[in-house]
């Protein structure tokens, strides 16, 4: 953590107030609801990288308490929620230990790995989405309300169109699975995205406390994460409550899984003459068709495994020779 002063405080306090503003513009536009959502952690994400603990905990407390007395007690609490995940996560980052600890060199510090990072990343989403789907009364009467009211409107457009009551219930049964999986899975890839472009604005700043990783050899999913992921698919067959957090749960790590699948190709096809089409074509294909998703999201659950970040411990003799995993 960087030393405590005035201007440290006053930095969190402007990134805690520009984050309830985006949280603010998030629940008055829904249509934008998940893009302001992941562009309030922007601001978060940049005090914690850049300026540590202190920042990070001022920004928190700032935009929770203005949303609370500007609004209401429970739009702070929301804020408060929506803040928490970058803020730990920016802790995360910084955390460091000499590499001697875990076998590696004397003279270099290693930084908290960018799998496990990931990790609590998919868990804290899956957690936010079950928590906010609690507070806004996510249920099954609710899908249904929604299906009714498309329905309906298709129905005033296409008076000849005439939909099967089977098929609405089919659809209604689907709807409320599928929105969780999808809440999990948006918001882990914008939350990354988030993080991504923190680390860059803090590193072309000179003031990141991480140095900047190659994320296409680091970006892995834990190895425990398998075993959650895998519950995650069981559970969601028991239906109800059970069914609704599984499903919150397996679309935020099968987010993970699949950014881990796609890093894995980048880092396996460097170097590579034909790697520009390959990956084209393979992004192409991911976005119109389920099968090269399914193989990525395999490649993903196939290649785990932890990449510790080492860098120079700045009381060591740079002149030996540095690596950059353990």
């Amino acid at each position: 953590m960087k030393q405590m002063n005035p201007k440290v405080l006053a930095i969190g306090a402007l990134a805690g107030l520009t984050a309830v503003l985006l949280v603010y513009g998030a629940t008055t536009q829904p249509l934008l609801f998940i893009l302001f959502g992941a562009l309030s952690a922007l601001p978060i994400l940049i005090v914690g990288l850049g300026w540590g603990n202190a920042a990070v905990i001022t920004a928190v407390v700032v935009a929770s308490v203005i949303g609370a007395i500007w609004q209401s007690v429970y739009f702070g609490i929301f804020t408060l929620v929506m803040t928490l995940i970058p803020a730990w996560l920016s802790h995360l980052a910084n955390l460091a230990r000499p590499a001697s600890e875990l076998g590696g060199p004397d003279h270099l510090m290693a930084w908290y790995p960018l799998s496990d990072i990931m990790l609590h990343l998919c868990g804290l989403t899956a957690a936010t989405v079950v928590i906010v789907g609690a507070i806004m009364g996510y249920n099954a009467d609710l899908v249904g309300q929604v299906v009714d009211a498309y329905v309906g409107a298709v129905n005033q457009q296409s008076p000849d169109l005439q939909l099967d009551p089977i098929a609405i219930a089919k659809m209604k049964s689907l709807m409320l699975y599928t929105i969780p999986i999808a809440w999990g899975m948006i918001w882990v890839m914008m939350l990354l995205a988030a993080y991504y472009v923190a680390i860059r604005i803090v590193a072309a700043s000179k003031h990141n406390l991480r140095p900047r990783e190659d994320i296409p050899s680091s970006l892995r999913m834990n190895r425990n994460a398998i075993f959650v992921f895998l519950v995650a698919i069981v559970a969601i067959f028991f239906g109800g409550v059970i069914g609704l957090i599984a499903a919150a749960i397996l679309g935020a790590f099968g987010a993970g899984f699949l950014i881990s699948g796609f890093a894995s190709l980048h880092f396996r096809t460097r170097g590579k003459d034909w790697r520009i089409p390959v990956l084209f074509l393979c992004y192409l294909a991911s976005f119109l068709l389920t099968l090269p998703l399914f193989i990525i999201l395999v490649l993903g659950l196939y290649d785990t495994r932890k990449a510790i970040s080492l860098t120079p411990n700045k009381n060591a003799d740079t002149s030996k020779p540095t690596n950059t995993k353990i």
